[in-house]
């Protein structure tokens, strides 16, 4: 099975991509961008070994600011 993103400029070609899915030749899944941000933090902690804690994020979020600032 292969997965593609459509974006949808004219709203009478959801009719058409209903008709497939009725004839089940498509499956329609909805995004839910929360759940893929979720997945892909899951994905990015998986890697880690260690747990990141609330200080080394705070000092790396001062670290890129003060880079910005300074140019």
């Amino acid at each position: 099975m292969e997965t593609i993103r459509i974006d949808i400029i004219n709203p009478k070609a959801i009719k058409l991509i209903k008709d497939l899915a009725d004839l089940n030749l498509i499956k329609i899944n909805k995004e839910n961008h929360k759940a893929e941000f979720s997945n892909l933090l899951k994905k990015i902690r998986s890697k880690s070994n260690t747990e990141i804690s609330l200080d080394e994020i705070t000092k790396e979020v001062e670290e890129v600011r003060k880079s910005r600032y300074e140019k």
